[in-house]
């Protein structure tokens, strides 16, 4: 079944956070019109925390799901810094990005502001790599993800090849929409497209245990992948570094607290 737009920028302006309504969990959102069902990092049901989700204008997922190369020419980091800035100025807690190739900008979203700044689930592997003898990664594109992107993670250089990195089809229903930006989707299909690269990634590598989901658009997808193949998945509600503003957070493990922020909040 193909699905109409479920939150356009439009929908979302209507049900933003007021300011001075604080603390909460600033979200930095492509502009994208593409489905977001729940748990997608970008449908504000996904969270059990207050959410602000302020969308950057003309920035679309082909320009952010690039090489280092790529997303620096495309000069996108300044429009994320200003972004974060104003969140941080209206109470936010931390703050977090609807795509993990954006952990590209870590540093330069971090040292604009002063709250904790974690732009990618990718963040999440430094902790796992402590675990994890190695762990796996999808992606939408693994033809774009590269060693620049895990090194900007926090991954350690001679742990690099322990990270084993899968992506979808990039004809797949999943990557062509999304990247696409397309206004509609089918669910079923680009769930069944997301569990097929983890079933492929399973069978490359029959050991690996854990999984990070760098695309925000995957975590609708978790019980699925965990029922095809037995991975347990992560995602960025599983960073503690984002919910420390709440005394009762969205369950995460305890991993994510282990796990470096890059440049800490200072």
């Amino acid at each position: 079944m193909t699905v109409p737009v479920m939150q356009s920028p439009a929908d979302i302006g209507k049900r933003l956070l007021t300011p001075g309504q604080a603390p909460f969990l600033g979200v930095i959102m492509l502009d994208t019109r593409f489905p977001r069902p729940p748990g997608d990092l970008g449908n504000l049901a996904t969270y059990a925390v207050p959410v602000n989700i302020r969308v950057v204008r003309g920035i679309w997922p082909d320009k952010v799901v690039q090489s280092a190369a790529g997303l620096h020419a495309g000069r996108v980091g300044p429009a994320f810094a200003a972004v974060a800035r104003a969140l941080a100025r209206e109470g936010a807690a931390a703050i977090t990005t609807t795509c993990g190739f954006l952990v590209l900008l870590q540093k330069e979203l971090q040292a604009a502001v002063k709250v904790p700044v974690i732009t990618s689930s990718l963040m999440l592997l430094p902790g796992l790599l402590r675990q994890q003898a190695r762990v796996g990664v999808l992606t939408i594109s693994a033809g774009k993800l590269g060693r620049e992107h895990l090194r900007a993670a926090g991954v350690p250089r001679e742990r690099l090849a322990d990270v084993i990195v899968q992506g979808v089809d990039p004809a797949s229903e999943f990557a062509t929409r999304i990247l696409g930006n397309q206004p509609a989707m089918d669910l079923a299909q680009a769930g069944a497209d997301v569990v097929a690269a983890a079933i492929a990634l399973k069978a490359r590598e029959p050991a690996l245990t854990d999984v990070v989901l760098e695309c925000t658009n995957m975590p609708p997808y978790c019980d699925a992948i965990t029922a095809a193949t037995g991975l347990k998945t992560w995602c960025l509600l599983d960073d503690t570094r984002l919910f420390k503003a709440w005394p009762q957070p969205a369950p995460a493990p305890a991993v994510a607290e282990a796990a470096p922020a890059g440049d800490a909040a200072r």
